[in-house]
């Protein structure tokens, strides 16, 4: 399978209602996030993840359209550990020697983004990373179909008292990454029409009863050094 996707021009700007067949969308090609990893602690839960990348002049749009179960959306601030709940996640280099963004995003619309440059790992974290400052997050308009009636709906928690959603639910994601949120960190894009940039896309769900780690370019079968690993991102090309 090619990990190369054609970002396309937004005919229109999307209204960021959740609508997967809406004008400004129809044109654009549907990736899947299908790579299930045989991590430590996966379970055999695989569900459909489908996302979608446009551009606009002023940045890029992302939706990702999840067919889950066992869904949790426990964090609800920015920088929280969304990647432990129902979560997916756009990992983005924009320039080729330069760092990467992981947007990590929980079906709830909870963000965790940092900007990193050399992912090997530390007790804190990462050898060179800039964690971004709450301010970035109002910067990223976003929609999300998951509510938190969804969660009181779900009937009895989970053991220590955290609800989850058993059954099968499908959940949405919809969001606007302005470039110059990117040109931030890494200097000025210029006519990003023609460029070519490096990403992934991915699907997790640590801390939920059946926790799963899945991609789309393909990473190491063990897993090593999870999906921080831009040594194997896939192609974003723009028209």
């Amino acid at each position: 399978m090619d990990s190369t996707y054609v970002v396309k021009r937004a005919p229109e700007r999307p209204a960021l209602d959740g609508n997967w067949d809406a004008p400004a969308w129809r044109g654009a090609t549907v990736l899947r996030v299908d790579r299930f990893m045989a991590a430590p602690k996966a379970s055999d839960h695989r569900p459909e993840v489908q996302a979608k990348v446009i551009c606009a002049a002023d940045g890029l749009f992302i939706f990702f359209k999840v067919n889950d179960r066992y869904v949790v959306c426990r964090n609800t601030g920015f920088q929280s550990q969304v990647y432990k709940d129902s979560c997916a996640e756009f990992f983005v280099q924009p320039k080729a020697g330069r760092g990467y963004f992981n947007f990590e995003m929980n079906c709830g619309g909870a963000l965790l983004v940092t900007y990193i440059e050399d992912p090997t790992r530390t007790a804190t974290g990462f050898v060179k990373y800039i964690k971004l400052p709450p301010e970035m997050d109002a910067l990223i308009p976003r929609y999300h179909s998951f509510s938190p009636g969804m969660r009181l709906s779900a009937g009895a928690p989970r053991e220590g008292g955290s609800p989850e959603i058993p059954g099968p639910l499908e959940w949405r994601l919809e969001y606007f990454i302005p470039f110059s949120f990117f040109e931030r960190y890494v200097g000025p894009l210029g006519q990003v029409a023609g460029q070519t940039w490096r990403a992934n896309f991915f699907k997790c769900a640590d801390d939920s009863s059946h926790p799963h780690w899945a991609t789309w370019a393909p990473l190491d079968p063990g897993f090593a050094g999870g999906f921080h690993r831009p040594d194997k991102f896939g192609v974003l090309r723009f028209e």
